[in-house]
């Protein structure tokens, strides 16, 4: 799977790690940056990544902040995006499950990166439910 990924400074230790884990898992990442934990403005390295999975260059997106509230918001900003902030292993589930979830938001200053790590795997490897969830998406697309 071609992945989508992008962060803040408050964000960029825990993107260096997530991307070697999904290399490590065989996946392509494409890294939308930041480079270094200097001081940038997210909307600049969020929004190209959640705009290259609406486009379909990628599959999935993850972006991170310190609370990944903003990252969240910018790409929610991007028509075809549905941006899932998750906290758990359950949210990340239920984001794919129920809400197709393409692109997943974390926040490293609310989470252990060892959580994190395995929120990535978990929205990675969650299929969407369909179903009643489906009907669900088209309403909000529409």
């Amino acid at each position: 799977m071609k992945i989508a990924i992008a962060s803040d400074h408050a964000g960029f230790e825990y993107k260096e790690r997530i991307r070697e884990l999904l290399e490590s898992l065989g996946h392509e990442v494409r890294d939308f940056g930041t480079s270094s934990a200097d001081p940038v403005d997210y909307p600049v390295f969020i929004r190209p990544a959640a705009e290259a999975v609406a486009r379909g260059e990628c599959s999935r997106g993850v972006v991170l902040g310190g609370s990944g509230n903003g990252e969240a918001i910018a790409a929610n900003k991007v028509s075809g995006i549905r941006c899932a902030l998750c906290w758990s292993l359950d949210t990340a589930r239920w984001g794919r499950e129920h809400n197709d979830a393409n692109v997943l938001a974390l926040g490293q200053r609310t989470i252990p990166v060892e959580l994190a790590l395995e929120i990535v795997g978990i929205f990675v490897e969650t299929p969407f439910a369909g179903g009643r969830h489906a009907r669900r998406i088209a309403q909000i697309e529409g």
